[in-house]
Protein backbone atom coordinates (compact mmCIF):
# COMPACT_ATOMS: atom_id res chain seq x y z
CA UNK A 1 0.00 0.00 0.00
CA UNK A 2 1.39 3.42 -0.95
CA UNK A 3 1.39 6.22 1.58
CA UNK A 4 1.81 9.72 0.25
CA UNK A 5 2.87 12.67 2.41
CA UNK A 6 0.04 15.08 3.12
CA UNK A 7 -0.24 18.18 0.99
CA UNK A 8 -0.09 21.67 2.55
CA UNK A 9 -3.89 21.87 2.29
CA UNK A 10 -4.18 18.47 3.96
CA UNK A 11 -1.88 19.53 6.78
CA UNK A 12 -3.81 22.75 7.32
CA UNK A 13 -7.10 20.84 7.36
CA UNK A 14 -5.70 18.42 9.95
CA UNK A 15 -4.62 21.31 12.19
CA UNK A 16 -8.08 22.89 11.90
CA UNK A 17 -9.77 19.59 12.77
CA UNK A 18 -7.46 19.20 15.75
CA UNK A 19 -8.37 22.66 17.00
CA UNK A 20 -12.08 22.27 16.29
CA UNK A 21 -13.02 20.62 19.65
CA UNK A 22 -11.36 23.48 21.56
CA UNK A 23 -13.14 26.06 19.43
CA UNK A 24 -16.52 24.35 19.92
CA UNK A 25 -16.13 23.93 23.70
CA UNK A 26 -14.96 27.53 24.07
CA UNK A 27 -17.94 28.84 22.12
CA UNK A 28 -20.34 26.74 24.16
CA UNK A 29 -18.80 27.84 27.50
CA UNK A 30 -18.81 31.55 26.80
CA UNK A 31 -22.07 31.39 24.89
CA UNK A 32 -23.49 29.93 28.11
CA UNK A 33 -25.11 27.03 26.33
CA UNK A 34 -27.80 25.99 28.83
CA UNK A 35 -27.18 22.21 28.93
CA UNK A 36 -23.44 22.67 29.49
CA UNK A 37 -23.99 25.48 31.98
CA UNK A 38 -26.41 23.34 34.02
CA UNK A 39 -24.01 20.41 33.88
CA UNK A 40 -21.13 22.56 35.13
CA UNK A 41 -23.09 23.96 38.05
CA UNK A 42 -24.59 20.60 39.00
CA UNK A 43 -21.18 18.87 39.11
CA UNK A 44 -19.65 21.78 41.04
CA UNK A 45 -22.46 21.70 43.62
CA UNK A 46 -22.09 17.95 44.14
CA UNK A 47 -18.31 18.25 44.51
CA UNK A 48 -18.70 21.00 47.12
CA UNK A 49 -21.26 19.06 49.15
CA UNK A 50 -19.26 15.83 48.93
CA UNK A 51 -16.03 17.47 50.07
CA UNK A 52 -17.71 19.34 52.90
CA UNK A 53 -18.36 16.11 54.80
CA UNK A 54 -15.25 14.15 53.72
CA UNK A 55 -12.19 16.13 54.72
CA UNK A 56 -9.93 13.08 54.36
CA UNK A 57 -10.82 12.82 50.66
CA UNK A 58 -10.12 16.52 50.21
CA UNK A 59 -6.67 15.91 51.69
CA UNK A 60 -6.13 13.00 49.31
CA UNK A 61 -7.07 15.05 46.25
CA UNK A 62 -4.83 17.90 47.37
CA UNK A 63 -1.90 15.47 47.46
CA UNK A 64 -2.83 14.29 43.97
CA UNK A 65 -2.98 17.92 42.81
CA UNK A 66 0.47 18.64 44.26
CA UNK A 67 2.00 15.58 42.57
CA UNK A 68 0.42 16.37 39.19
CA UNK A 69 1.36 20.03 39.05
CA UNK A 70 1.86 21.18 35.45
CA UNK A 71 5.54 21.86 36.18
CA UNK A 72 5.99 18.25 37.28
CA UNK A 73 4.39 16.96 34.07
CA UNK A 74 6.49 19.32 31.95
CA UNK A 75 9.54 18.06 33.84
CA UNK A 76 8.67 14.51 32.78
CA UNK A 77 8.56 15.65 29.15
CA UNK A 78 11.92 17.40 29.48
CA UNK A 79 13.44 14.25 31.05
CA UNK A 80 12.16 12.15 28.15
CA UNK A 81 13.54 14.77 25.74
CA UNK A 82 16.99 14.47 27.34
CA UNK A 83 16.80 10.69 26.96
CA UNK A 84 15.83 11.04 23.30
CA UNK A 85 18.67 13.48 22.69
CA UNK A 86 21.05 10.91 24.12
CA UNK A 87 19.55 8.35 21.71
CA UNK A 88 20.20 10.83 18.87
CA UNK A 89 16.47 11.18 18.12
CA UNK A 90 16.90 14.91 17.64
CA UNK A 91 13.62 15.54 15.81
CA UNK A 92 11.53 13.98 18.58
CA UNK A 93 13.57 15.84 21.20
CA UNK A 94 12.86 19.24 19.70
CA UNK A 95 9.21 18.31 19.17
CA UNK A 96 8.76 17.43 22.85
CA UNK A 97 10.35 20.68 24.03
CA UNK A 98 8.29 22.76 21.59
CA UNK A 99 5.07 20.97 22.64
CA UNK A 100 5.78 21.59 26.34
CA UNK A 101 6.53 25.26 25.64
CA UNK A 102 3.40 25.66 23.54
CA UNK A 103 1.28 24.15 26.32
CA UNK A 104 2.70 26.56 28.91
CA UNK A 105 2.24 29.63 26.72
CA UNK A 106 -1.24 28.83 25.39
CA UNK A 107 -2.69 27.90 28.78
CA UNK A 108 -1.59 31.22 30.23
CA UNK A 109 -2.89 33.05 27.18
CA UNK A 110 -6.28 31.32 27.41
CA UNK A 111 -6.66 32.18 31.11
CA UNK A 112 -5.96 35.87 30.50
CA UNK A 113 -8.09 36.09 27.37
CA UNK A 114 -11.22 34.46 28.77
CA UNK A 115 -11.06 35.56 32.46
CA UNK A 116 -13.51 32.91 33.62
CA UNK A 117 -14.09 32.89 37.44
CA UNK A 118 -13.68 29.64 39.34
CA UNK A 119 -16.57 27.93 41.18
CA UNK A 120 -17.77 29.73 44.33
CA UNK A 121 -17.23 26.87 46.79
CA UNK A 122 -13.65 25.75 46.10
CA UNK A 123 -12.16 23.13 48.44
CA UNK A 124 -8.55 24.22 47.75
CA UNK A 125 -6.83 27.51 47.04
CA UNK A 126 -6.39 28.64 43.44
CA UNK A 127 -5.78 32.24 42.45
CA UNK A 128 -5.76 32.23 38.63
CA UNK A 129 -8.64 32.17 36.15
CA UNK A 130 -10.48 28.90 35.57
CA UNK A 131 -10.55 28.39 31.79
CA UNK A 132 -8.70 26.32 30.77
CA UNK A 133 -7.47 23.84 33.37
CA UNK A 134 -3.67 23.99 33.25
CA UNK A 135 -3.41 20.66 35.06
CA UNK A 136 -5.68 18.91 32.55
CA UNK A 137 -3.91 20.46 29.56
CA UNK A 138 -0.42 19.57 30.78
CA UNK A 139 -1.49 15.99 31.60
CA UNK A 140 -3.11 15.51 28.19
CA UNK A 141 -0.08 16.90 26.32
CA UNK A 142 2.31 14.71 28.32
CA UNK A 143 0.26 11.54 27.73
CA UNK A 144 -0.26 12.31 24.05
CA UNK A 145 3.41 13.15 23.52
CA UNK A 146 4.53 9.89 25.07
CA UNK A 147 2.01 8.11 22.87
CA UNK A 148 3.85 9.45 19.83
CA UNK A 149 7.35 9.01 21.19
CA UNK A 150 7.32 5.53 22.72
CA UNK A 151 6.31 3.58 19.58
CA UNK A 152 9.15 5.31 17.72
CA UNK A 153 11.96 4.51 20.14
CA UNK A 154 14.08 1.56 19.15
CA UNK A 155 14.21 -1.31 21.64
CA UNK A 156 10.90 -0.57 23.44
CA UNK A 157 8.87 -3.75 23.29
CA UNK A 158 5.10 -3.45 22.91
CA UNK A 159 4.46 -4.89 26.37
CA UNK A 160 6.75 -2.29 27.94
CA UNK A 161 5.03 0.48 26.01
CA UNK A 162 1.72 -0.58 27.56
CA UNK A 163 3.27 -0.55 31.02
CA UNK A 164 4.16 3.11 30.44
CA UNK A 165 1.09 4.12 28.40
CA UNK A 166 -1.46 2.91 30.95
CA UNK A 167 -0.03 4.97 33.84
CA UNK A 168 0.08 8.10 31.64
CA UNK A 169 -3.61 7.65 30.80
CA UNK A 170 -4.28 7.15 34.51
CA UNK A 171 -2.43 10.40 35.24
CA UNK A 172 -4.72 12.28 32.84
CA UNK A 173 -7.83 10.91 34.57
CA UNK A 174 -6.52 11.45 38.10
CA UNK A 175 -5.40 14.97 37.33
CA UNK A 176 -8.70 15.86 35.74
CA UNK A 177 -10.86 14.26 38.45
CA UNK A 178 -8.72 15.98 41.06
CA UNK A 179 -9.57 19.40 39.62
CA UNK A 180 -13.29 18.63 39.73
CA UNK A 181 -13.23 16.89 43.12
CA UNK A 182 -11.51 19.92 44.68
CA UNK A 183 -14.08 22.12 42.91
CA UNK A 184 -11.38 24.45 41.58
CA UNK A 185 -12.54 23.90 37.99
CA UNK A 186 -15.81 23.38 36.21
CA UNK A 187 -16.14 20.22 34.15
CA UNK A 188 -15.98 22.34 30.98
CA UNK A 189 -12.63 23.81 32.14
CA UNK A 190 -11.21 20.29 32.14
CA UNK A 191 -12.80 19.41 28.79
CA UNK A 192 -11.40 22.66 27.38
CA UNK A 193 -7.96 21.68 28.71
CA UNK A 194 -8.14 18.32 26.98
CA UNK A 195 -9.26 19.98 23.75
CA UNK A 196 -6.45 22.56 23.93
CA UNK A 197 -3.97 19.72 24.52
CA UNK A 198 -5.29 17.94 21.44
CA UNK A 199 -4.95 21.12 19.38
CA UNK A 200 -1.34 21.62 20.56
CA UNK A 201 -0.32 18.04 19.80
CA UNK A 202 -1.97 18.11 16.39
CA UNK A 203 -0.35 21.40 15.37
CA UNK A 204 3.15 20.54 16.57
CA UNK A 205 2.98 16.99 15.21
CA UNK A 206 1.96 18.20 11.77
CA UNK A 207 4.62 20.92 11.95
CA UNK A 208 7.32 18.33 12.67
CA UNK A 209 5.99 15.73 10.25
CA UNK A 210 4.82 13.34 12.98
CA UNK A 211 1.53 11.53 13.35
CA UNK A 212 0.11 11.87 16.86
CA UNK A 213 -0.87 8.67 18.62
CA UNK A 214 0.28 6.41 15.80
CA UNK A 215 3.46 4.56 15.18
CA UNK A 216 5.08 5.80 12.03
CA UNK A 217 5.19 3.01 9.48
CA UNK A 218 8.57 1.85 8.30
CA UNK A 219 8.53 1.35 4.56
CA UNK A 220 11.06 -0.45 2.43
CA UNK A 221 11.20 2.24 -0.24
CA UNK A 222 13.41 5.30 -0.62
CA UNK A 223 10.42 7.56 0.06
CA UNK A 224 10.07 6.30 3.62
CA UNK A 225 9.38 8.90 6.24
CA UNK A 226 11.01 8.96 9.66
CA UNK A 227 13.94 10.82 11.12
CA UNK A 228 16.51 8.03 10.66
CA UNK A 229 17.09 7.75 14.39
CA UNK A 230 14.16 5.59 15.52
CA UNK A 231 13.45 1.88 15.58
CA UNK A 232 14.67 -0.25 13.99
CA UNK A 233 17.74 1.10 12.15
CA UNK A 234 17.85 0.59 8.42
CA UNK A 235 20.69 0.13 5.98
CA UNK A 236 21.12 0.60 2.26
CA UNK A 237 23.52 -1.72 0.42
CA UNK A 238 25.01 -0.43 -2.84
CA UNK A 239 26.52 -3.24 -4.89
CA UNK A 240 28.52 -3.34 -8.09
CA UNK A 241 27.24 -6.69 -9.44
CA UNK A 242 30.26 -7.08 -11.72
CA UNK A 243 32.68 -6.96 -8.79
CA UNK A 244 30.64 -9.14 -6.41
CA UNK A 245 31.07 -12.71 -7.60
CA UNK A 246 28.32 -14.78 -5.99
CA UNK A 247 25.61 -12.18 -5.60
CA UNK A 248 23.10 -14.53 -3.97
CA UNK A 249 25.52 -15.70 -1.28
CA UNK A 250 26.74 -12.14 -0.72
CA UNK A 251 23.20 -10.87 -0.25
CA UNK A 252 22.37 -13.69 2.15
CA UNK A 253 25.44 -13.01 4.30
CA UNK A 254 24.92 -9.25 4.44
CA UNK A 255 21.21 -9.56 5.21
CA UNK A 256 21.87 -12.04 8.00
CA UNK A 257 24.66 -9.92 9.50
CA UNK A 258 22.39 -6.86 9.54
CA UNK A 259 19.41 -8.76 10.96
CA UNK A 260 21.51 -10.13 13.83
CA UNK A 261 22.30 -6.53 14.78
CA UNK A 262 18.66 -5.41 14.74
CA UNK A 263 18.49 -3.78 11.31
CA UNK A 264 15.45 -3.76 9.08
CA UNK A 265 15.52 -5.66 5.79
CA UNK A 266 18.10 -3.58 3.85
CA UNK A 267 17.43 -1.56 0.73
CA UNK A 268 19.42 -3.18 -2.10
CA UNK A 269 20.71 -0.98 -4.90
CA UNK A 270 22.83 -2.16 -7.83
CA UNK A 271 25.10 0.08 -9.85
CA UNK A 272 24.74 0.26 -13.62
CA UNK A 273 27.14 0.60 -16.52
CA UNK A 274 26.04 4.22 -16.93
CA UNK A 275 26.05 5.03 -13.20
CA UNK A 276 28.75 3.79 -10.82
CA UNK A 277 26.74 4.65 -7.72
CA UNK A 278 25.72 8.32 -7.67
CA UNK A 279 21.98 7.81 -8.17
CA UNK A 280 22.03 4.87 -5.76
CA UNK A 281 23.67 6.98 -3.05
CA UNK A 282 20.99 9.64 -3.54
CA UNK A 283 18.32 6.96 -3.14
CA UNK A 284 19.98 5.91 0.12
CA UNK A 285 19.82 9.53 1.33
CA UNK A 286 16.13 9.79 0.40
CA UNK A 287 15.54 6.48 2.19
CA UNK A 288 17.15 8.11 5.25
CA UNK A 289 19.38 5.11 5.85
CA UNK A 290 21.24 4.89 9.15
CA UNK A 291 24.12 3.12 7.39
CA UNK A 292 25.21 2.69 3.78
CA UNK A 293 27.29 -0.35 2.86
CA UNK A 294 29.09 -0.17 -0.48
CA UNK A 295 30.56 -3.24 -2.15
CA UNK A 296 32.51 -2.78 -5.35
CA UNK A 297 35.77 -1.58 -6.75
CA UNK A 298 37.58 1.62 -5.85
CA UNK A 299 35.58 3.48 -8.49
CA UNK A 300 32.23 2.47 -7.02
CA UNK A 301 33.42 3.34 -3.52
CA UNK A 302 34.66 6.73 -4.69
CA UNK A 303 31.42 7.67 -6.43
CA UNK A 304 29.27 6.62 -3.46
CA UNK A 305 31.47 8.43 -0.96
CA UNK A 306 31.44 11.57 -3.12
CA UNK A 307 27.65 11.53 -3.27
CA UNK A 308 27.35 11.01 0.52
CA UNK A 309 29.76 13.82 1.40
CA UNK A 310 28.45 16.13 4.14
CA UNK A 311 25.29 14.02 4.70
CA UNK A 312 26.52 12.54 7.98
CA UNK A 313 25.35 9.06 6.93
CA UNK A 314 28.03 6.49 7.87
CA UNK A 315 29.56 4.61 4.94
CA UNK A 316 30.91 1.10 5.44
CA UNK A 317 33.18 -0.24 2.69
CA UNK A 318 32.90 -3.97 1.95
CA UNK A 319 35.97 -4.86 -0.18
CA UNK A 320 35.02 -6.42 -3.49
CA UNK A 321 37.27 -4.88 -6.13
CA UNK A 322 40.82 -5.12 -7.42
CA UNK A 323 42.56 -2.48 -5.32
CA UNK A 324 40.29 -1.89 -2.33
CA UNK A 325 42.53 1.02 -1.40
CA UNK A 326 40.14 2.88 0.89
CA UNK A 327 39.31 -0.33 2.75
CA UNK A 328 43.01 -1.14 3.17
CA UNK A 329 43.80 2.33 4.47
CA UNK A 330 40.89 2.22 6.94
CA UNK A 331 42.11 -1.21 8.17
CA UNK A 332 39.03 -3.05 6.93
CA UNK A 333 39.80 -6.75 6.30
CA UNK A 334 39.51 -8.05 2.76
CA UNK A 335 37.66 -11.20 3.82
CA UNK A 336 33.88 -10.69 3.49
CA UNK A 337 32.82 -12.24 6.80
CA UNK A 338 35.58 -10.50 8.72
CA UNK A 339 34.87 -7.17 7.00
CA UNK A 340 31.15 -7.36 7.80
CA UNK A 341 31.83 -8.06 11.45
CA UNK A 342 34.44 -5.32 11.83
CA UNK A 343 32.35 -2.72 9.97
CA UNK A 344 28.95 -3.45 11.52
CA UNK A 345 30.44 -3.59 15.02
CA UNK A 346 32.74 -0.66 14.34
CA UNK A 347 32.77 3.04 15.09
CA UNK A 348 32.07 6.17 13.06
CA UNK A 349 35.08 8.24 12.03
CA UNK A 350 35.01 11.55 10.19
CA UNK A 351 37.51 11.50 7.34
CA UNK A 352 38.48 13.99 4.66
CA UNK A 353 37.50 13.94 1.02
CA UNK A 354 39.20 15.81 -1.81
CA UNK A 355 37.41 18.03 -4.29
CA UNK A 356 39.02 17.87 -7.72
CA UNK A 357 38.56 19.43 -11.13
CA UNK A 358 40.50 19.86 -14.36
CA UNK A 359 40.17 20.27 -18.10
CA UNK A 360 37.51 17.98 -19.57
CA UNK A 361 36.62 16.95 -16.02
CA UNK A 362 33.55 18.02 -14.06
CA UNK A 363 34.10 18.90 -10.40
CA UNK A 364 34.30 15.62 -8.52
CA UNK A 365 35.65 14.11 -5.30
CA UNK A 366 38.04 11.34 -4.39
CA UNK A 367 38.85 9.59 -1.14
CA UNK A 368 42.19 7.89 -1.82
CA UNK A 369 44.51 9.28 -4.50
CA UNK A 370 44.56 11.15 -7.78
CA UNK A 371 47.43 10.96 -10.20
CA UNK A 372 48.78 12.37 -13.41
CA UNK A 373 51.34 10.58 -15.58
CA UNK A 374 52.78 7.10 -15.16
CA UNK A 375 50.47 5.86 -12.37
CA UNK A 376 47.41 6.75 -14.46
CA UNK A 377 48.92 5.06 -17.51
CA UNK A 378 49.50 1.87 -15.49
CA UNK A 379 45.89 1.88 -14.34
CA UNK A 380 44.56 2.57 -17.84
CA UNK A 381 46.61 -0.21 -19.44
CA UNK A 382 45.97 -2.95 -16.86
CA UNK A 383 44.20 -5.75 -18.79
CA UNK A 384 40.65 -6.22 -17.38
CA UNK A 385 40.79 -10.02 -17.76
CA UNK A 386 44.01 -10.14 -15.73
CA UNK A 387 42.53 -7.90 -13.04
CA UNK A 388 39.64 -10.34 -12.76
CA UNK A 389 41.93 -13.40 -12.68
CA UNK A 390 44.90 -12.29 -10.56
CA UNK A 391 43.67 -9.12 -8.87
CA UNK A 392 45.92 -6.14 -8.21
CA UNK A 393 49.04 -7.95 -9.47
CA UNK A 394 47.71 -7.22 -12.95
CA UNK A 395 49.01 -3.71 -12.36
CA UNK A 396 52.56 -5.13 -12.22
CA UNK A 397 52.13 -6.36 -15.79
CA UNK A 398 50.97 -2.91 -16.84
CA UNK A 399 53.85 -1.28 -14.92
CA UNK A 400 56.40 -3.41 -16.79
CA UNK A 401 54.80 -2.38 -20.07
CA UNK A 402 54.93 1.32 -19.12
CA UNK A 403 58.37 1.34 -17.49
CA UNK A 404 59.61 3.74 -20.15
CA UNK A 405 56.61 6.05 -19.92
CA UNK A 406 57.87 9.45 -21.03
CA UNK A 407 58.44 12.19 -18.50
CA UNK A 408 56.47 15.42 -18.75
CA UNK A 409 57.13 18.96 -17.60
CA UNK A 410 54.66 20.16 -15.00
CA UNK A 411 54.06 23.28 -12.95
CA UNK A 412 53.11 22.48 -9.37
CA UNK A 413 51.47 25.00 -7.02
CA UNK A 414 50.91 24.14 -3.35
CA UNK A 415 48.45 26.46 -1.57
CA UNK A 416 49.60 30.05 -2.15
CA UNK A 417 53.28 29.24 -2.58
CA UNK A 418 55.23 30.13 -5.69
CA UNK A 419 54.80 27.58 -8.51
CA UNK A 420 57.63 25.12 -9.04
CA UNK A 421 58.51 23.38 -12.28
CA UNK A 422 59.65 19.80 -12.58
CA UNK A 423 60.07 17.16 -15.28
CA UNK A 424 58.34 14.13 -13.80
CA UNK A 425 57.21 10.61 -14.50
CA UNK A 426 54.19 10.96 -12.26
CA UNK A 427 52.59 13.19 -9.62
CA UNK A 428 50.26 11.64 -7.05
CA UNK A 429 48.03 13.62 -4.68
CA UNK A 430 46.80 11.53 -1.77
CA UNK A 431 44.34 11.62 1.09
CA UNK A 432 45.72 8.30 2.35
CA UNK A 433 49.11 6.74 1.80
CA UNK A 434 49.15 2.95 1.39
CA UNK A 435 49.07 1.07 -1.90
CA UNK A 436 48.52 -2.64 -2.42
CA UNK A 437 51.09 -4.93 -0.78
CA UNK A 438 51.42 -2.26 1.93
CA UNK A 439 53.61 -0.03 -0.24
CA UNK A 440 53.81 3.31 1.62
CA UNK A 441 53.59 5.73 -1.28
CA UNK A 442 52.66 8.59 1.07
CA UNK A 443 53.79 7.39 4.50
CA UNK A 444 52.72 10.52 6.38
CA UNK A 445 49.24 10.77 4.89
CA UNK A 446 46.30 10.46 7.28
CA UNK A 447 42.64 10.42 6.17
CA UNK A 448 41.58 12.93 8.83
CA UNK A 449 44.49 15.38 9.13
CA UNK A 450 42.99 18.05 6.87
CA UNK A 451 46.01 17.93 4.55
CA UNK A 452 46.89 16.63 1.11
CA UNK A 453 50.11 14.72 0.63
CA UNK A 454 51.89 15.01 -2.71
CA UNK A 455 54.66 12.85 -4.13
CA UNK A 456 56.61 13.76 -7.25
CA UNK A 457 58.47 10.83 -8.81
CA UNK A 458 61.04 11.73 -11.43
CA UNK A 459 63.70 9.11 -12.27
CA UNK A 460 65.52 10.08 -15.46
CA UNK A 461 66.44 6.55 -16.58
CA UNK A 462 65.11 3.03 -16.11
CA UNK A 463 68.16 2.14 -14.03
CA UNK A 464 67.12 4.72 -11.42
CA UNK A 465 63.80 3.01 -10.66
CA UNK A 466 65.31 0.60 -8.08
CA UNK A 467 66.48 3.64 -6.10
CA UNK A 468 62.95 5.07 -6.12
CA UNK A 469 61.41 1.73 -5.10
CA UNK A 470 63.92 1.35 -2.26
CA UNK A 471 63.17 4.86 -1.04
CA UNK A 472 59.43 4.10 -1.07
CA UNK A 473 59.68 0.77 0.70
CA UNK A 474 61.99 2.09 3.43
CA UNK A 475 59.92 5.29 3.88
CA UNK A 476 63.00 7.43 3.41
CA UNK A 477 62.12 11.10 3.87
CA UNK A 478 65.17 12.47 2.07
CA UNK A 479 64.30 14.72 -0.85
CA UNK A 480 66.30 14.62 -4.08
CA UNK A 481 65.78 14.77 -7.81
CA UNK A 482 64.19 11.31 -7.92
CA UNK A 483 61.48 11.73 -5.30
CA UNK A 484 59.99 14.80 -3.60
CA UNK A 485 57.13 15.15 -1.11
CA UNK A 486 54.91 18.12 -0.29
CA UNK A 487 51.86 18.80 1.87
CA UNK A 488 49.14 21.42 1.60
CA UNK A 489 45.43 22.05 1.47
CA UNK A 490 45.24 22.79 -2.23
CA UNK A 491 47.36 21.45 -5.07
CA UNK A 492 47.31 22.62 -8.68
CA UNK A 493 49.11 20.62 -11.37
CA UNK A 494 49.54 21.96 -14.89
CA UNK A 495 51.21 19.73 -17.49
CA UNK A 496 52.85 20.88 -20.70
CA UNK A 497 51.12 18.17 -22.79
CA UNK A 498 48.13 15.88 -22.40
CA UNK A 499 48.84 12.96 -20.05
CA UNK A 500 46.76 10.20 -18.50
CA UNK A 501 44.94 10.97 -15.21
CA UNK A 502 43.18 8.86 -12.60
CA UNK A 503 40.95 9.20 -9.53
CA UNK A 504 41.02 6.40 -6.96
CA UNK A 505 42.14 3.87 -9.51
CA UNK A 506 39.68 4.93 -12.20
CA UNK A 507 41.13 6.40 -15.43
CA UNK A 508 39.43 9.69 -16.25
CA UNK A 509 41.09 10.35 -19.61
CA UNK A 510 44.04 12.48 -20.65
CA UNK A 511 44.35 16.15 -19.87
CA UNK A 512 46.77 18.87 -18.85
CA UNK A 513 45.43 20.03 -15.50
CA UNK A 514 44.37 18.64 -12.17
CA UNK A 515 43.44 20.75 -9.14
CA UNK A 516 42.72 19.13 -5.77
CA UNK A 517 41.48 20.78 -2.55
CA UNK A 518 40.88 19.12 0.81
CA UNK A 519 37.39 18.95 2.36
CA UNK A 520 38.10 18.24 6.03
CA UNK A 521 35.73 15.78 7.74
CA UNK A 522 33.42 15.59 4.72
CA UNK A 523 32.64 11.87 5.07
CA UNK A 524 31.50 9.76 8.01
CA UNK A 525 33.14 6.35 7.58
CA UNK A 526 32.28 3.22 9.54
CA UNK A 527 35.64 1.73 10.53
CA UNK A 528 36.78 -1.09 12.84
CA UNK A 529 37.09 -0.27 16.51
CA UNK A 530 40.55 0.40 17.86
CA UNK A 531 42.24 -2.62 19.36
Amino acid sequence: MNHHPPTPVGRALTVVLGALPFIVITLLVFGQWPPLDRWDRSVAARAASYGAVRENMVDFWQVVGAVTQPWVLRGVMVAVAVYLWHRRARLLTVWLVVSAGAELGLVQAAKHIFDRPRPDQMLASADSWAYVSGHATAAFVMAGALGVVLPSVRGWRRRFRLLVALPTIAVVWLTSVDRIALNVHYLSDVLGGWALGLAILTATSIGFGLRPGLRRRRRRTPSADGDGTTAPPRAAVIVNPIKVGDGVAFRRKVTRALAVRGYDEPLWLETRVDDAGSAMAKQAVEYEADLVLVAGGDGTVRVVCAALAHTGIPVGVIPAGTGNLLARNLHIPLDLDDALERVLDGRDRRIDLVRVHGDELDTDRFAVMAGLGLDAAIISDAPPHLKKQIGWTAYLVSAAKNINHPSVRVQLTIDDAEPIERRVRTVVVGNVGMLQANIPLLPDARPDDGLLDVVVIAPRRVTQWPIVVWRLMTRTNRTDMYLERFTGRKVDIQAAVDVQRQLDGDPIGPGRSLTAEIEPGALTARVPKRR
